[in-house]
């Protein structure tokens, strides 16, 4: 008896080493192939460092800006970073993997590698590293931009770092789970620019991204709590702002534990959709 008991836990443990052994070297594939796309590089990774640019000469010719009397100067720059790295999180994930995964399905990319031995498991563990790698050289380079050119003032408490390094983690991966669920909506490789742009413009618009937060009606505030982007961005806006900034947020503070339980949610809610939605093809139901 012990020896039947111990071969199924042997096999699902090989077979788990498996997916994870085949999931790193899609990531490294995904990794290859990502890059040699120009067209997807300068758009999603060059696009937040671009606007956060063009924001800090359009609106920062007059100098700082003080939101609200008795809070201190900050730079435009300063206050739209933390909304371009929630934008780019945004971009590298749910944007990027939605557009490429229905091309790929429409072309039959998919089908092909369905018939292979590559489970969904480890696709989605290639997709996700390929978004974190990704993502992480885009954040440096945002982050490195905002210092070094426009003389952005970066945290110096560890802390705020290490609510940095948790918001993003959250935010990267939920978004690229998200992606993979949205890739099921096009019906051709033609329909996903289509279908998928305009999404998200408009849940960066209703999250703040674009327009400062605290400058939203009330409702529109409400509206956007239901969206992981606004999280990730008031998660950034704590670690890249002043504390007296908290006083703009909707409910005049922070609320760090709402952000992790809120990007938490949205990663489970994404995991899932992405689980039940996903297809190596159209025809599959």
């Amino acid at each position: 008896m012990s020896v039947i008991t111990r071969q199924p836990t042997a096999a699902r443990s090989t077979a788990g080493r498996s997916r994870i052994g085949m999931g790193l070297w899609r990531g490294r594939f995904e990794i290859t192939q990502y890059v040699r796309s120009g067209d997807t590089v300068m758009f999603t990774f060059l696009f937040p460092v671009i606007m956060l640019g063009l924001f800090s000469v359009a609106f920062g010719a007059d100098g700082d800006i003080q939101p609200a009397p008795g809070l201190p100067p900050v730079s435009v720059a300063q206050m739209y970073l933390p909304a371009m790295l929630a934008a780019g999180l945004l971009a590298s994930g749910l944007q990027n993997l939605a557009i490429d995964i229905a091309v790929d399905r429409s072309e039959g990319v998919l089908k092909r590698l369905g018939a292979t031995p590559l489970s969904p498991v480890s696709y989605f563990l290639g997709k996700i590293l390929q978004v974190g790698a990704t993502g992480i050289a885009q954040a440096a380079l945002l982050l490195g931009f905002a210092a070094v050119v426009l003389q952005v003032p970066l945290p110096i408490d560890p802390e705020k770092w290490v609510t940095f390094a948790w918001v993003f983690i959250l935010g990267i991966t939920g978004s690229a789970l998200l992606g993979v669920a949205l890739s099921a909506v096009p019906r051709s490789s033609r329909g996903a620019v289509a279908v998928v742009i305009p999404i998200v413009l408009v849940v960066q618009f209703i999250s703040g991204v674009y327009f400062q937060f605290y400058m939203l009606p009330e409702w529109l505030q409400t509206a956007a709590s239901a969206l992981p982007v606004k999280w990730m961005a008031q998660g950034m806006r704590y670690v890249f702002l002043p504390e007296d900034y908290s006083a703009l947020e909707q409910n005049g503070v922070w609320d760090i534990a709402g952000v992790a339980i809120a990007l938490t949610v949205w990663l489970v809610v994404g995991l899932v959709l992405a689980r039940v939605t996903f297809r190596w093809n159209k025809r599959d139901a």
